[in-house]
């Protein structure tokens, strides 16, 4: 029988789940804690629970709260609530969203109480470093001693855990301490003058609002009658006060896994997780330890990986695939190797399966210096590939240009948004000018853009800059007006026609086109982003959209169905899932990285990031590793990193590259036993004529100063590759150790013969 009723559906699924998840979807009154591993179905399991709350225990749509972390999470909630509710039902005033937008949307129902208008601009940390840096040079702090990033970073953690500016300045017993309390002493009082908030105060602001005024607190409190929470272990401080805040009812449920705590270098407690039921004395708690994602062997090695932490409530992953592939560990001699085994076999896997697209694999790294050199690879064999965490389509610079207007035309007295706007374009207006109209502003106790409308506050300025500035305040006004009528996208198009900005671009150089499609591509969001989410209640369509595109994080920008590698940080890929799955540069140093050595605590946090990443695959997992790594400049030895190290061999496929077998001497060890690489890496004593592998055969050793362990030995007629010529033959082999050079007659007749220096040639052996 087909299905053709929600509540048909939703019934059919709740029919279909484990008992796990059937008894944290059935759960009644009272706090639940579930703990979902890895591909447990966990969004699922929320979403059916909201809608068991609603269909079986009649609970209102507008006496919800489910909060996420993501806006992509929050939309797939969003879709999948729409399938499982009747049509009438659903969309009756749920709140569904992150815990920065149901931040930002307290705050605009209560803006008077924390000092606002429900116009406020959200700063973003471009928008919030201008500011500090404003209030340090007035501070007389100087960027050469501290800098804003440092000085705001110091700032953000204070307000994520909840210290506020006259707290900080009683802790601060260091310099950069006390030059960020006076910064943070001031911050507020500029914020409110301009009617903005910084992203992080979308999370205190509202815990000061619910704690400060308990009427509001009760009234959201009896609004709300049931609290669901995901990703809880990502929570920090405020986030977590919020939430109990607004669950003080006692009818919440969170869904989290305390092996993926990736975050607490961002403020994310684990202890919010593990406390939970002292928190709550009477929560249930439920572990969903089936996953649906990965195969048996993958997990096999994702349970004796993140067994060895100490700090987790203790669950074990349990398979509903078939064994599937053994995960494979690579051995690479540097980074440029590594890269280009990666992506050899990533195309080989590609020819054997025809049906894998590029953008079900994904390559991940520790750190984002990782990438350099897979772009190379990459490019060198024409693979599409997209990097997600680099510069945010929201970060370029001709969209922050045209969204500094938009935030202007909200919220006249953004200066920050004013200070970008009216440089765009050059209006002949200096610093010099600038500083005379904020000295003017601050006299009056006026905004920028009020200031520049009024004439008797400019007569000292020049002529062409009083009229430059008259001209600027008529613009904002004018398309102020028409922005109580107008759609976003077509308040776009008229502002890019009255400042001429196309002509702006095309005169700065060769890039204009790209900058113009990114423009046209604003345009067009800005009419889906309010079409497709229908805007929010109490929200102009340009204060939706502005909200709407600052809470935008890098994984909201991947993109399903651009067929391309997807290469990222592990951080980055928390939450996604793929086919196939390489996991880059597992060396100790760089994997975990070196001072996890020194905290317990954050050799946990490392663990839990590598178990993470494991089980992002879904078939295939790839671990690799360099003998010598370029960081900073210089070449250094690397080792296997202990995670790696400590993995069951029988868990495991090891494997080396090409260039690792070949570029050393495999010999015997003074015990008879061949000692094959991956063992230790010392040299061992050998005399003259020691039986020795030199890349193709078995032969005597030379002297040693005749060969050198790092210079692979090729034979006439072998063929080999070239990362920048090609296929060849080789036609000749000359001279020993480092000195070995070979002739490569190349596939390419535009290349021809070469003669190369083995040792800093890089050739690999063509495989047919």
């Amino acid at each position: 029988m087909v299905l053709t009723t929600a509540p048909a559906r939703a019934t059919a699924l709740v029919e279909s789940l484990n008992p796990a998840q059937r008894e944290a979807v059935q759960h009644g009154d009272g706090p639940l804690l579930v703990l979902a591993g890895a591909g447990s179905g966990k969004t699922r399991v929320l979403t059916l629970r909201i809608a068991q709350l609603v269909r079986e225990r009649a609970v209102a749509p507008d006496r919800i709260l489910a909060v996420t972390f993501t806006n992509k999470a929050a939309g797939e909630m969003r879709d999948r609530l729409a399938r499982l509710l009747p049509e009438a039902t659903w969309g009756r005033g749920m709140w569904v969203g992150t815990f920065h937008s149901v931040g930002a949307r307290l705050l605009r129902a209560n803006a008077a109480l924390v000092g606002r208008t429900p116009s406020f601009t959200i700063y973003d940390e471009e928008d919030t470093l201008g500011v500090v840096k404003r209030i340090m040079e007035s501070r007389g702090i100087a960027p050469r001693e501290w800098t804003p990033k440092a000085i705001q970073g110091a700032i953000s953690d204070a307000m994520n855990a909840l210290v506020g500016p006259d707290e900080y300045a009683r802790l601060a017993h260091d310099p950069l301490s006390r030059a960020a309390a006076a910064v943070y002493g001031d911050l507020e009082r500029v914020l409110r003058a301009q009617n903005a908030v910084t992203f992080d105060a979308l999370l205190t602001l509202p815990v000061q609002l619910l704690t400060e005024h308990p009427d509001r607190r009760a009234a959201y409190q009896s609004r709300f009658q049931s609290l669901l929470v995901d990703e809880y272990q990502d929570t920090n401080r405020a986030q977590y006060a919020l939430v109990k805040l607004l669950g003080g009812h006692g009818n919440i449920t969170v869904v989290g896994d305390d092996d993926q705590v990736v975050y607490q270098w961002r403020g994310a407690d684990i202890r919010n997780i593990l406390d939970f039921t002292r928190d709550f004395p009477q929560a249930a708690v439920v572990r969903l330890e089936e996953n649906y994602r990965s195969t048996g062997r993958i997990l096999d090695l994702a349970n004796a990986v993140i067994v060895h932490n100490t700090q987790r409530m203790g669950k074990t992953l349990r398979p509903t695939k078939q064994a599937g592939e053994t995960p494979t560990a690579v051995r690479a001699l540097d980074e440029r190797d590594e890269a280009g085994w990666v992506t050899d076999e990533l195309l080989a896997r590609r020819r054997a399966r025809p049906d894998l697209a590029l953008r079900d694999i994904a390559i991940l790294y520790r750190t984002n210096a990782q990438s350099r050199a897979f772009e190379e690879a990459m490019r060198r064999q024409a693979i599409p590939y997209r990097l997600i965490g680099a510069t945010r389509f929201y970060d370029r610079r001709e969209i922050r240009d045209l969204m500094s207007y938009l935030k202007l035309i909200a919220n006249p007295a953004d200066d920050e948004a004013f200070r970008r706007a009216i440089t765009v374009p050059r209006r002949g207006l200096g610093e010099a000018a600038l500083g005379q109209l904020a000295a003017a502003a601050a006299a009056a106790q006026l905004p920028l853009l009020a200031a520049a409308g009024r004439a008797d506050l400019l007569e000292p300025l020049r002529p062409a800059v009083r009229a430059a500035l008259a001209e600027f305040a008529g613009l904002v006004a004018r398309l102020r007006a028409q922005a109580a009528e107008a759609g976003v996208d077509e308040l776009l198009r008229s502002l890019v026609e009255s400042i001429r900005y196309g002509d702006y671009l095309r005169a700065e150089g060769p890039d204009a086109a790209d900058r113009l499609d990114n423009v046209r591509e604003l345009i067009t969001s800005a009419a889906e982003v309010v079409a497709d989410e229908g805007g929010e209640v109490g929200l102009t369509p340009l204060d939706h959209f502005l909200q709407r595109t600052t809470l935008v994080t890098a994984a909201d920008q991947l993109e399903a169905s651009a067929d391309a590698v997807v290469m990222m940080t592990l951080h980055n890929a928390k939450g996604l899932e793929f086919p196939v799955v390489f996991i880059a540069g597992l060396e100790d140093g760089l994997f975990p990285l070196a001072r996890a050595y020194d905290d317990p605590a954050m050799l946990e946090e490392e663990r839990r990031l590598f178990y993470v990443g494991i089980t992002r695959a879904e078939e295939k997992l790839y671990l690799s590793y360099a003998e010598q790594r370029r960081r900073n400049g210089e070449l250094l030895p690397g080792k296997e990193s202990s995670f790696l190290a400590a993995i069951p061999a029988g868990l495991l496929e090891r494997r080396e590259t090409v260039r690792v077998r070949t570029s050393g001497r495999l010999a015997f060890n003074d015990a008879g036993r061949w000692a094959p690489p991956g063992g230790d890496r010392r040299p061992a004593a050998r005399r003259p004529g020691t039986p020795v592998f030199l890349g193709a055969h078995w032969g005597a050793d030379p002297e040693p100063a005749d060969l050198s362990q790092d210079v692979p030995a090729y034979v006439t007629g072998e063929r080999v590759r070239h990362r920048t010529f090609g296929t060849g033959t080789i036609a000749d082999v000359t001279g020993a150790g480092r000195d070995a050079k070979v002739k490569i007659d190349f596939e390419d007749a535009a290349v021809g013969r070469k003669t190369l220096v083995i040792a800093q040639a890089g050739l690999q052996r063509a495989i047919e």
